[in-house]
């Protein structure tokens, strides 16, 4: 396996890729958003390993400089000028990259999206993270495995109006009987506001003077919630947990106000994609609905009538690993 070259948009449009890859190695492209975040950086980690128990292929981590669909579109040109193999992409943009991407996989080029989705007609299969109900169920569990006996649990999201928060509550409300004895004794929204976030958890902890727990599917609503109840004095009496991501949440873990967190674990991604890459491009493994994928350690995913599929459970964070990953993202 060859090392993975980080490339600028600028060195990728120019076409300054270094010397062609052995014959055996098969060449999947990993764009990214953007180069410099540490999130995408740890997902090439995780493709470096995938790349290592695969052996016969090389890693290309590349992206634009920001977060522009045109940066994208101006890297996979110069990767189609190359005849990568496959390009795994994490999309700025849903629609705007598939006029490219349909020209990629014109030329014979496997093409799958993951994290951020592209559209059905611009790739081959998508990865998505996890699901709602993995994601729904996650929330919940993470509550009442620190209640055993069970107890009275309140949710923060972020606005009324926003999808992704309502299925996931929805989600969470399926699977509660699941949980004897967590009792959900309310619901408010802090419109991904820190300030307002932190008035709704005082709130919650006034409403409900005998409220074990606070959950906030919102990465904006678990760290204004976890502040108010360090500030109310309650650490060790609420406990917040929800979605966050480990460079926030790190201080509520360390103060007790957190017991643990989850979010996607972006090396398992970066892997997973990979892989998932890998096997369609050597035709070991098909892109249509009901077709089930080898993810090496991840298992395997199945692809639903979109050709989608979801990668695991959200990841737990606490005070075992969040320090492994607060540098991170």
């Amino acid at each position: 396996m060859k090392l993975a070259k980080l490339l600028t948009s600028a060195a990728v449009a120019a076409g300054l890729f270094a010397g062609p890859a052995a014959a055996e190695d098969m060449r999947i492209a990993l764009v990214v958003k953007a180069l410099g975040i540490g999130f995408f950086e740890a997902a090439a980690k995780g493709a470096e390993e995938a790349a290592g128990e695969l052996g016969d292929v090389e890693i290309i981590y590349t992206g634009p400089t920001d977060t522009t669909a045109e940066g994208q579109i101006e890297v996979i040109n110069a990767l189609i000028a190359q005849q990568v193999d496959a390009i795994a992409v994490s999309a700025n943009d849903t629609d705007a990259l598939v006029p490219t991407l349909k020209k990629a996989m014109q030329r014979g080029i496997t093409v799958i999206s993951w994290d951020s989705g592209v559209a059905e007609d611009g790739r081959q299969a998508h990865l998505n993270p996890s699901s709602n109900a993995l994601i729904g169920n996650m929330i919940v569990k993470l509550a009442a495995d620190e209640l055993p006996e069970g107890g009275d649990v309140a949710v923060l999201s972020a606005t009324t109006t926003s999808t992704n928060q309502n299925i996931w509550i929805e989600e969470m409300t399926k699977v509660l009987p699941n949980y004897p004895g967590i009792n959900v004794v309310g619901t408010v929204y802090g419109d991904d506001l820190a300030d307002k976030s932190y008035r709704e958890a005082q709130g919650l902890m006034q409403s409900y003077p005998d409220l074990d727990a606070i959950i906030a599917p919102t990465s904006v609503g678990i760290v204004a919630a976890a502040q108010a109840v360090v500030d109310a004095g309650k650490v060790g009496e609420v406990n917040v947990t929800g979605l966050g991501l480990p460079s926030e949440m790190a201080g509520a873990i360390e103060s007790g106000a957190s017991k643990s967190f989850a979010i996607w674990n972006p090396i398992d991604l970066g892997y997973s994609a990979t892989m998932m890459a890998y096997h369609l491009a050597k035709g070991d493994a098909e892109a249509a609905p009901g077709a089930e994928i080898e993810i090496g350690r991840m298992g395997t995913i199945t692809l639903d009538e979109t050709g989608s599929a979801a990668m695991a459970d959200p990841f737990v964070y606490d005070e075992s690993n969040i320090d492994d990953f607060k540098s991170i993202f």
